[in-house]
């Protein structure tokens, strides 16, 4: 077994609770499930939910026409959607030793793939204002590892690996990065480094050179080649008056006049400074989560809503509800969750580890919290419609790297 279920005692709903212990716990939010929309309908739910009229929409087929829009990044600030991405690709913005494949590109982010050599390092670490990637390699003592036939990443071990993709951004465009919700729920934790930075998972307007991955699986080996992908891009579009370092999360305000006429969770809606989430532990009989065990096999790496204008993240710690990390993958899509009654219909499965001692939870209380950002445009193409919408109307779901 991979995994070993993690099962509550008999005991009155009010009084359910259960240890997080130093390992990573896969529990769902406390938002109840409902049959998710088929994906040819999704757009038309959210449009008649949103209250917006049919002529306001611009038809997907405009939207992907090579001289259309696409032949400009567009001029709304935001998080640029899918359609944009491709023009960012197609403008050789985003270029990669292999050809780009068209299942990269999510809604609101690109899926990045890792390139044919892998560092093992003795720690973690950032370059700096001064050192590219490779000058800091080349301080380091490091093994050298061919993925190209694939390799094993031990646990408990730091590796750095070249991305196949590489940027060459323009000023007014700048990027975040986030593990894919996959790999997140297998406990690995991974984050881009880019030259010359001193912060993890940001590239800066103007970013011209290669990006990296730094990759420890903390729970299980995992078995990885170059093109397996592991972590994931978006790209915030600014306006000539915005800085980097601005604010682009929405107001509680926003979010409260949303959820007004198209709910982003089921019930009474609670806000500090983004949707706040509380835990499940009543589950679905006596199934609350998911305790990775300490000793197992390599594993091969071969309910809320987000309107369609809209995409989010989770913040991984926040210190006010405790000390303990409630993510590795944060990144929600724009469509995610959507259904035909309008109401939400996925669950928010979280990888939960605590810091330095067990943390006991209750059912109900409160242990992230969901920040919203504004698209640039409606991407063209919704969470839910692609053949990589793995998560769609989940419940409790491990990673699609598990069989059951």
């Amino acid at each position: 077994m991979l995994a070993e279920v993690l099962r509550l005692r008999q005991v009155p709903p009010s009084r359910a609770r259960t240890l997080v212990p130093q390992l990573v716990v896969i529990m769902p939010v406390a938002m109840k499930p409902v049959t998710p929309l088929k994906p040819a309908e999704i757009k038309a739910a959210e449009v008649k939910a949103a209250g917006i009229k049919p002529a306001e929409i611009k038809p997907a087929e405009v939207l992907r026409e090579p001289t259309g829009p696409l032949a400009d990044l567009g001029t709304k600030p935001g998080l640029l959607p899918r359609q944009r991405i491709k023009g960012l690709i197609r403008r050789r913005m985003i270029q990669a030793a292999i050809d780009i494949d068209e299942t990269q590109v999510q809604p609101a982010s690109l899926d990045l793939r890792l390139g044919s050599r892998a560092y093992r390092v003795p720690a973690s670490f950032l370059p700096g204002k001064a050192k590219t990637v490779e000058a800091q390699l080349s301080e380091l003592e490091f093994d050298e590892i061919n993925l190209e036939a694939g390799a094993v990443l031990e646990r408990g071990t730091v590796y750095v690996v070249e991305l196949l993709e590489h940027l060459d951004l323009p000023e007014s465009v700048s990027a975040l990065a986030n593990p894919k919700s996959s790999t997140g729920r297998l406990d690995v934790f991974t984050r881009l480094i880019a030259d010359y930075s001193d912060v993890f998972d940001s590239v800066p307007g103007g970013y011209r050179g290669k990006i990296y991955t730094e990759i420890s699986p903390s729970s299980f080996s995992i078995r990885v080649r170059r093109g397996s992908r592991l972590n994931q891009i978006r790209f915030r579009r600014r306006n000539p008056a915005q800085a980097e370092s601005a604010k682009f999360t929405l107001p509680d305000r926003d979010l409260v006049e949303r959820h007004q006429h198209m709910p982003l969770t089921d019930g009474e809606i609670a806000l500090r400074n983004g949707l706040i989430m509380s835990v499940d532990l009543k589950g679905d009989g006596d199934l609350v989560g998911y305790r990775a065990q300490k000793f197992t096999g390599v594993i091969d790496l071969d309910s809320i809503r987000i309107p369609p204008d809209w995409a989010a993240e989770m913040v991984p710690i926040d210190p006010m509800m405790g000390e303990f990390r409630v993510h590795y993958a944060g990144f929600f899509d724009p469509g995610f969750g959507a259904t035909e009654n309008g109401r939400p219909g996925s669950r928010a499965v979280l990888e939960v580890r605590s810091h330095e001692v067990p943390f006991v939870l209750e059912d109900g209380q409160a242990i992230g919290r969901l920040v919203y950002e504004p698209m640039a445009e409606t991407p063209d193409v919704l969470y839910g419609q692609t053949e990589t919408s793995n998560y769609q109307g989940q419940g409790l779901k491990l990673s699609k790297h598990f069989r059951v």
